[in-house]
């Protein structure tokens, strides 16, 4: 037997931990004892069931979960390995990690990289492996260090907190933007250069405006992405990741026409193998674990339900980390 956070859907929708054995695993070729999960913005969408995510009944939520393989078919894994699972429809259509064990599909799995911990590699979870995805799309477009500023919406959740760290290391000048100016002390010390109120882009805004971000991560979408797009430089790029505002982009063609802007979406839960450990390899490489540890609070499994009801009302600051057993 082993605990999981397991959400119901009948007669009534239920999250609640609870004791399972393994008969209550779905198949997968892998089985892993997982040490560590998270709380991303999908899982507390699942948790407090705002959203429909989850799509196959009943669920164990956690789309993240790092641990070691206890049982493995899979050529591509043997007992003892460490790993890291992040999205491809787990917590969604397939039992997650907010629980002891967790049965997965070998080619879902990462190799955990030996620069981080396993309660290090979900202070990171999907929220900063896709703030890493971002800063690599922009990359690929050219945005350097020195271009000029570079706007983070969002700033103080889990995205937004791992974005700034790592654009800041990078060498960029970064205004973090946040509903909480009370923050601004955690914002600066992760690396922000200046730390604006979120209200400046929330409400609705001019089609082009006046150019000041050479590139933008944002996690918000809704009038704060619209806004961000009117405000971005000419040739300028926005790596759009997150939907806190909304789902909606009331925005105009005009920065792309008139500017050249580029819109680039990054996509986390499907991403290819080759992309999630050039991410990695560069978390690795680009994140400071004494800025990670700043970033993050852990908790036990029996208070996750809590946790992600503090998620959803905007209570969070950084990262939740899981202890599951």
């Amino acid at each position: 037997m082993f605990q999981a956070l397991v959400l119901e859907k009948e007669p009534a929708f239920t999250a609640a931990v609870r004791d399972v054995d393994e008969a209550f695993l779905p198949e997968g070729d892998v089985t892993v004892a997982v040490e560590y999960s998270t709380l991303n913005y999908k899982d507390g969408l699942a948790i407090t069931n705002k959203s429909p995510v989850v799509r196959s009944w009943p669920m164990v939520a956690g789309i993240d979960g790092s641990g070691t393989v206890l049982e493995s078919s899979s050529p591509l894994w043997k007992t003892g390995d460490a790993v890291v699972l992040n999205g491809f429809g787990v917590g969604e259509t397939h039992k997650g990690c907010l629980a002891g064990k967790a049965r997965l599909k070998g080619e879902w799995l990462l190799r955990r990289p030996q620069a981080f911990s396993a309660r290090q590699a979900m202070a990171i979870g999907t929220a900063g492996y896709t703030a890493m995805l971002c800063v690599l799309a922009l990359e690929r477009h050219g945005v350097r260090s020195g271009d000029g500023e570079v706007l983070v919406t969002g700033a103080t959740g889990g995205v937004g907190s791992v974005a700034v760290a790592l654009l800041a290391k990078l060498g960029h000048r970064v205004v973090a933007a946040t509903g909480k100016t009370a923050e601004a002390d955690y914002l600066k010390q992760l690396g922000a250069a200046n730390v604006i109120d979120r209200a400046e882009l929330a409400a609705p805004g001019k089609p082009l405006q006046k150019e000041r971000w050479s590139a933008v991560v944002d996690a918000v979408g809704s009038h704060t992405l619209a806004n961000a797009c009117a405000q971005t430089r000419y040739g300028g790029a926005i790596a759009a990741c997150g939907l806190a505002q909304g789902l909606d982009f009331p925005a105009t063609v005009a920065p792309f026409i008139l500017r050249g802007i580029a819109l680039l979406g990054v996509d986390s839960v499907m991403a290819p193998m080759a992309l999630r450990e050039q991410a990695w390899s560069r978390l690795a490489r680009d994140l400071d674990p004494q800025l990670l540890e700043a970033m993050t609070t852990e908790i036990p499994l029996s208070q996750a339900v809590e946790a992600a009801q503090k998620l959803m009302a905007g209570q969070v600051r950084g990262r939740y980390v899981v202890k599951t057993t």
